[in-house]
């Protein structure tokens, strides 16, 4: 029998996911929020977007879990359309929406829709730091925790990819460090995480590659050291002084 509270029982990670974005093009209320993007993002790791306010962040994990479909080009993950792929990934969003339920019911919700395995509940609230709270109502939980319900209910999917828009945002420093660590331990499992972040020490932390966005295009797209150590574009250089606002 398996250990469920194992972290490597929780996750099937047999398979890679590449993301490659050709030529697309977004428009959104007559105004091109994405515009000739070209991409090509690993199949492992963690990769940062990062860029100023309104620059086209969340609506590129968008398009990554098929949930918008590009005006013009192509988003596919090896090969096949994004649209088709949703069932391999999971999405985070900053403000999780849970159910008027226990934590546990949260959680088993999940499980019974997608017909997963309910018993590796207990293991995935153990993981994620939850198993004393399994009883109480979700909405009662404080910011940090409701988040850690929510990465819990996405590892829940069994998710190759891994999206995370801005989930740490306004939460207190040591929730921050508790959704960095169940980040990086589903990237050491083989999940492929892509995190969107204005927060730089964040990036510097978990981000193997960045991709900087500026005015819906790709400025810039490097392994993080050498974006952090000598960014090539100027949109970035001043992003990282404090220039560019955010």
């Amino acid at each position: 029998m398996r250990d469920l509270s194992a972290p490597e029982a929780l996750l099937d990670t047999s398979t890679d996911m590449a993301l490659r974005l050709s030529g697309v093009r977004l428009i959104l209320g007559g105004r091109a929020v994405l515009d000739g993007v070209d991409l090509a993002l690993p199949g492992q790791g963690v990769t940062a977007v990062m860029g100023p306010n309104g620059a086209g962040k969340s609506q590129l994990l968008k398009l990554a879990h098929g949930l918008t479909v590009p005006t013009a080009g192509t988003a596919t993950w090896n090969g096949r359309p994004a649209a088709t792929m949703t069932a391999s990934q999971a999405l985070v969003f900053q403000k999780p929406v849970l159910l008027r339920r226990s934590v546990a019911a949260n959680l088993d919700f999940v499980l019974k829709s997608r017909r997963k395995d309910r018993t590796l509940a207990p293991g995935l609230l153990a993981h994620v730091g939850l198993a004393d709270k399994a009883r109480q109502p979700a909405r009662a939980l404080s910011g940090g925790e409701a988040q850690r319900l929510a990465m819990a209910r996405a590892l829940a999917l069994d998710p190759k990819v891994l999206l995370l828009d801005e989930p740490t945002a306004s939460l207190d420093p040591a929730s921050v460090l508790a959704i960095e660590h169940i980040t990086l331990q589903a990237r050491d499992r083989g999940v492929k995480v892509i995190l969107v972040t204005h927060d730089i020490g964040q990036a510097r932390r978990l981000a193997d590659d960045v991709v900087f966005l500026n005015r819906g295009r790709v400025t810039e797209h490097s392994p993080a050291e050498t974006f952090f150590a000598a960014p090539r574009s100027a949109e970035a250089v001043d992003f990282l002084n404090g220039r560019l606002i955010v």
